[in-house]
This record gives C-alpha cells, structure tokens and sequence, in this order.
C-alpha cells in the first residue's frame, strides 16, 4: 500500500495523471529496441574522453553515422538536469547508465511537455544517434521519445547506492535498482547486479565442470515422507489428498545414492535444501547445495577433485587464484590437508595444555581438554562429538586458505564408510575457507547392516532428545541390499562459496530473496 500522504508520491501520480491526459499510453505495452544500454556501452565506451575540438567532430561525424544513424534504447531514469529547453538524463539498464541529451526543438513541443512530467526511476524509450558531449561523455541526440512507465515511489540514494542493509534483504529491487545507478564504490567493489550475476557465473561453470566428466544432472524429491540426508531439523507440511505429513529435503544424499544402486554411475543435482535452525551471517533456512556422486570412487578421489573445481572456479570467475575476503587474500594455490585431530594440536592455543595425539582417542582426556579450554560441553555427548566440538572451538577460527579435514570420528558420520585400519574413523574430509565448512565428502557406506545399526544408533540418539539425528529409512537399506559399488560423494555449498568469490561477508548479501522476519508498520 502506498503512503498516500507522502507529497512526492502524490506529484507522481499527478504526473502520471497528466502523461495520461495528454494522450500518452500510462503503462506501453511494448517497445521495440535497437539495442540495451549496456551493448552500446561497452561497444563504444573507446570513443569517449575529452577531446580536442577538431578530433570531438571526426568523432561525432563517426558515431552520427553508426549504426545506421539511429539506436533505440530504453531504460530507467536515474539522473535528470533540465537547461532551459534542453535537458541531460542517464537511462539504465540495470548494468550500465548512458546519457541522453533531450533538446525541445529536436523532439517537438509534444514530447518536451511529456519530459516536465517525467521523475527519477521512470521508464522511458527513447530514438536517437550518438555523439560525445565536450566533457568527453559518450550520450545519444533524442530525436523521439515514448514513455513506457511511471515509478510511484522515490528512487534510493542514486550517488550511494541502498546502505540500509534491512531495505537490501527485504526490497532486493531496490537495491538492484540502485546497482544500475552511478553512485561512489570503492576499487574492486562489486554492485549487488555484479554480484548475483557472478554468481550465476559460478552455477554455470559448476554445471560445465560435472557435464565434462561425464556426470548427469538429475533431480530428485523436495518433498520426502522421511526428513532423511542429514542430520537436521527439518520443515513438515501436510499432503491432504495422501493424508500424510511431507518433510523439506535436507539433503537429496540417499535419493542420488539410490541412483548409484540403479546403475547411474556419476550424478551431480543442483539443488535447494531447506532446514528449520538458526539464521546467521551463514545460514539461511532455505540454501543452495551442489551434491555429486561418482562410483568406483573414495574421499581421496573427491579430494582431488574438488580442489580442482574450486580451483578453476577461482580462476574463471574472479580471474585469479589469490581473493580477497573481509580483511584476508585467500589463496587458491596454497591448500593444506589435516586430519582432525592434527588440526587441533597445530592450533591449540597454549603448549601447557595442549593434549597428545593419542590422547584425543580417550575420554578422560578429551573432558580435560574442553576443560582447559572453558569449553562447556553436555556430559551426554559421546567420545566423537566431544572431539568435533573441540575442533570447532580451537580449529575452525584458523582456516582461511582452502583446508581439507579428514579422518572423522565414526560417531559423527551415520553415512560414511569406516576407515579400514581404525573403524573409530570415517573416510570423510570437510572443506574449510574462510572459517567456513565448504564441503563435505565420504567414501559411502554400502554395507546395509552396518547402515541399519548406524541409523538404529541415530534412533537411540533420538530418543535421548536429539532433534536433529537422523530417521530409519528402510526403503534406503533395501536400495543398499540390491548392492552398491564403492562410491564417493560429496556436498558443496554454493551460497557459501558465492561469499568467498564474491567477498560479502552474509550469506544474506548472496541470496537474492532471504529469509527476514516478517515487517511491522
């Protein structure tokens, strides 16, 4: 609803009132362009610059007969300077702004009355040539307007773009609509357009990266009878025609593994996860997962192979290896791999305390470390999640450049393979950067007796109150019972990802639409 008292809203539907009275069209149907702002741009920025008069006219002689001596283009208003009866204007198209010049004896009495009721954020299309004006600005000489649409509501601050973070999130069109505004940023800034567009960059190249090497995407279930994939807390809506409560995927792990027991043997979905926890400047209830698996493959293979995507990633993307990230240059040539318990001794922050190695396989140790690091910890948590929440207080504020962490305590890995010369660990790695889990990797269990008495241990942990241990999927150990090859699979989380490569430090500023609490007048 429009704030009807609000004075510069009520200019803007007289206005519109009056473009309507004069015969023009409120909201055009159509508009038929030569070309977009930004192909012009960037097809004649070269021309541009302050120029010496004899040099200005061979130029503008050039540019007058360009294109067949008429471009159409159309755009937002994002600046207006009246001069008497002329008037400069910047049209955007989103990406990039160019300058028109609109003269009343070019475009006759008709078209400059419909100029005076014109405001910032309109939508005009407009018939000209180009030229560049003597402060060396490249523009297009209108000859004929249209106007296409009228904005009732003021634009953003046009010089600084949408600094109110809480209007960015929860009015993403305005803030994409400053984006397309000239405004003041600082060197190797991106605009939010930049930004969604990069990452719209890094979904496609992810999807190149898996069609070349012979993977197959698919798509599997958002709705599920089980809230199975992970550990987590998920959404539960109800189907009325099945009578039956439906859960928002987690994770679409056992759909894909399934697919793998079918005989598809690489698999890769882009996929929309949706879980009921917390909101914070890396969580959002509903994000986007890359999930891929390759038979005849283990976490070593995975390993490999991700440091390879993100790697070009890296380099494709932001044309470099080496990033920047808040305060950090993240390095994409230099990864390091860590078990671990290798991870926690390297950072443990005081050598009077610091556990052994082997001393981080037994319990009395392990309560002395959480201990000696006033870590307070639920008594309930066994050996494997005592050691995982060690690693999170002391390790995980450490790893800025790409680190891989390996050799998981079995008791946090319900899905993964267990190491076949110690069975307390998993074949798993996480991927860490910029003190975020990136990825995460198994060789995949495919034992079904042992899947069934790891998911009946998740039951137990259940019923001690664990809301977020995983369910009995019994449709999953008959897959597993038809038998799977050895598998490594892995999720990679691109709103995270997007982050790094795009250096915002929310995962909100990566999201074109993210959740928010819902407004209060």
């Amino acid at each position: 609803m429009l704030d009807q008292d609000n004075d510069q809203i009520q200019q803007r539907r007289r206005h519109l009132e009056e473009i309507a009275a004069m015969g023009h069209t409120a909201y055009t149907n159509r508009f038929d362009r030569s070309h977009t702002v930004s192909q012009l741009v960037e097809k004649y920025r070269d021309h541009a610059g302050k120029k010496e008069e004899a040099e200005l006219a061979l130029v503008n002689a050039e540019l007058k007969a360009a294109e067949g001596g008429e471009v159409r283009i159309a755009g937002r208003i994002m600046t207006m300077r009246l001069m008497g009866k002329a008037a400069f204007a910047h049209l955007s198209d989103g990406l990039h702004a160019l300058q028109v010049y609109i003269r009343k004896n070019d475009v006759g009495d008709d078209a400059w009355a419909l100029y005076q009721k014109l405001d910032l954020g309109d939508w005009i299309g407009i018939t000209g040539f180009l030229f560049i004006t003597k402060t060396g600005e490249l523009s297009v000489h209108v000859n004929r307007l249209q106007f296409l649409s009228k904005a009732l509501l003021p634009m953003p601050d046009k010089y600084h773009g949408v600094t109110d973070k809480e209007l960015r999130y929860r009015q993403r069109y305005v803030d994409l609509i400053a984006s397309g505004a000239i405004h003041e940023r600082q060197p190797g800034e991106l605009t939010s357009r930049e930004v969604f567009e990069r990452r719209a960059r890094i979904v496609r190249e992810v999807r190149n990266f898996f069609d070349d090497r012979g993977f197959i995407e698919v798509e599997t279930p958002m709705l599920t009878a089980l809230a199975t994939g992970a550990a987590a807390k998920p959404f539960v809506t109800h189907h009325n025609a099945l009578d039956i409560d439906l859960y928002a995927r987690i994770a679409p792990e056992l759909y894909l593994k399934r697919l793998i027991v079918g005989g598809f043997e690489r698999v890769y979905e882009l996929n929309r996860n949706f879980r009921n926890e917390g909101i914070s400047y890396k969580h959002n209830p509903e994000f986007t997962m890359l999930e891929f698996y390759q038979a005849y493959a283990d976490f070593n293979d995975l390993m490999n192979l991700t440091e390879e995507l993100v790697t070009m990633l890296a380099e494709k993307v932001c044309g470099t290896q080496q990033t920047p990230f808040k305060d950090h240059v993240i390095d994409f040539g230099n990864w390091q791999r860590l078990t671990m318990r290798e991870s926690v001794l390297k950072y443990w922050p005081n050598d009077a305390t610091r556990p052994t190695l082997d001393g981080l396989l037994e319990r009395t140790q392990l309560e002395d470390a959480a201990s000696a690091l006033d870590l307070g910890f639920d008594p309930k948590l066994n050996d494997g999640q005592l050691l995982g929440a060690i690693f999170e207080h002391v390790v995980e504020p450490h790893l800025i450049h790409p680190t891989f962490i390996t050799e998981f305590p079995t008791e946090l890995s319900p899905l993964s393979k267990q190491k076949a010369d110690d069975p307390r660990f998993v074949e798993r790695f996480e991927l860490y950067i910029a003190n975020m889990e990136v990825a995460n990797a198994f060789s995949e269990l495919n034992d079904p007796v042992e899947q069934r008495r790891r998911f009946e241990e998740q039951m137990k942990q259940r019923d001690r109150g664990d809301e977020e241990a995983m369910v009995m999927d019994e449709d999953y150990i008959r897959a597993l019972s038809y038998g799977m090859p050895p598998t490594g699979g892995e999720g990679i989380g691109i709103d995270r990802l997007a982050m790094i490569l795009t250096n915002q430090h929310s995962i909100r500023d990566v999201i074109l639409f993210p959740h928010m609490r819902p407004e209060t007048k």
